[in-house]
């Protein structure tokens, strides 16, 4: 009889963020999991106590994967609008992912605030203020305009209400950075 393959708890994990990257967070439980991993599911349950919890090992990953996809490269002459240009392609092509990250009860439900003290934001923050001659604290309210008008425009792409259309996203995305930098100048 050969061994048999031990499932550990990272497996799972990653598992479970494969199959909602793959077929929603509706279609996740303990027996898709076991398919996906090719064993029974008593394995799947010996490493998290609940699909809850598989629920939120599995929120970390898409959380990492999300983070790392919508980073501005140093390239990038316009991290701002990189930023939201990532974020906006993100909800396109990971439309699963982004209704689990952002649009679940359990997981969905974060201040929006929060974003601010994220440690990734605050080098955009820094960079956005000098490149304005604006203090932090208003390249954190430009900020929060400019989230809210890509996370809309991410949530109507991610539930199929809207088209994708790259040189459109931009040309909206830059008209709300442009009336940003001359709300925020008094122009």
């Amino acid at each position: 009889m050969p061994p048999r393959v031990k499932v550990t708890k990272e497996m799972v994990a990653d598992a479970s963020f494969e199959l909602i990257r793959s077929d929603g967070h509706e279609k996740l439980n303990a027996r898709t999991i076991a398919e996906h991993l090719g064993c029974s599911t008593q394995p799947v349950l010996y490493s998290f106590k609940t699909v809850d919890e598989i629920r939120e090992a599995a929120y970390e990953i898409a959380d990492s994967y999300h983070t790392e996809f919508i980073m501005p490269d140093e390239k990038d002459g316009n991290p701002m609008l990189a930023l939201g240009l990532n974020y906006v392609r993100f909800a396109q092509e990971e439309k699963n992912l982004f209704r689990f990250l952002f649009q679940t009860d359990k997981f969905g439900g974060k201040d929006v605030r929060a974003l601010m003290s994220d440690p990734g934001l605050s080098e955009i923050l820094k960079i956005m203020a000098a490149g304005l001659k604006v203090d932090k604290k208003k390249a954190g309210e430009m900020f929060m305009t400019f989230f809210c008008v890509a996370h809309g425009m991410a949530s109507l792409l991610a539930n199929n209400s809207m088209k994708y259309d790259e040189k459109q996203c931009k040309k909206m995305l830059i008209s709300v950075f442009d009336g940003m930098i001359a709300a925020g100048k008094g122009v």
